[in-house]
């Protein structure tokens, strides 16, 4: 079982290391169109979509990696201060009842939205680029398998500090 949940751990790892690289090209893609808008007044019908693009995958990719190392938003007014098995049976029925019901629930949603978007040749229609939706659609379904194997991993770890007392890891 430490051997999967290290080789999730990995791969979200890996992932979320890769989709940094893609801040400094999100950052040159707006510059680029910002300077031909406004310096050159010569606006281009790609960079919009294609910023948007990328952004997205910046974001989805995050995801999993963000809940890894579980930096993710949370009001730590009393949970910070709880002891770690108190935060653990908090994050296991947190788990339960919001992450699991949902992370199904949005990853079913994004797998046949994908394989619809590849079915019917989807486009975006921002622009009149008019540029494949499918490659993004197909991102997000990934994220969010990543996602949920990474709150898999996360619930097992901590369903272990709330019965044994200890960290798994």
């Amino acid at each position: 079982m430490r051997s999967i949940l290290h080789t999730i751990d990995s791969i979200n790892d890996k992932v979320g290391s890769a989709a940094r690289w893609l801040c400094p090209a999100l950052v040159l893609l707006i510059t680029l169109e910002v300077t031909r808008r406004f310096v050159f007044n010569s606006p281009s019908m790609w960079a919009f979509e294609t910023a948007m693009m990328v952004g997205a995958t910046l974001y989805v990719f995050g995801w999993a990696y963000v809940h890894r190392h579980r930096a993710h938003v949370r009001v730590d007014v009393f949970y910070a201060h709880l002891p770690r098995r108190m935060q653990a049976l908090i994050d296991v029925l947190g788990n339960i009842v919001f992450f699991f019901p949902f992370i199904i629930m949005f990853t079913i949603a994004a797998v046949n939205k994908a394989q619809f978007s590849w079915a019917v040749n989807e486009k975006m229609e921002e622009t009149v680029w008019y540029p494949p939706f499918a490659p993004l659609r197909t991102l997000i379904a990934i994220a969010l398998i990543l996602l949920a194997l990474q709150g898999t991993a996360n619930f097992i770890r901590d369903f272990y500090v709330l019965i044994r007392n200890k960290p798994y890891d």
